[in-house]
């Protein structure tokens, strides 16, 4: 999956969700938490990455070094997929 569509994907969820359409409110780099999304917020993003890309979240793997912003939510994302089709390319 190109990194493209994982951050169109996400900031889609998230301008549609949480900030009303307001695309411009959206930075990279910009801290999500309490600034966009609350604890409540979290667990949505947790359950759409879930749907959206096929990936299991692990409870240890809601920190903020994974969710804190879009760019790392993005990277994340990568890992997590990269990580999946590794362990399905190995017999």
């Amino acid at each position: 999956m190109q990194t493209t569509y994982i951050e169109r994907e996400i900031r889609s969820f998230l301008v549609t969700n949480y900030l009303f359409g307001r695309s411009e409110a959206l930075q990279d780099d910009e801290s999500l938490l309490d600034n966009v999304i609350d604890s409540t917020g979290v667990l949505e993003l947790v359950v759409f990455l879930q749907e959206s890309f096929a990936i299991t979240v692990e409870d240890e793997e809601v920190v903020p070094g994974n969710l804190e912003s879009v760019k790392n939510v993005v990277a994340y994302v990568e890992r997590k997929l990269q990580s999946k089709a590794a362990a399905q390319s190995t017999p």
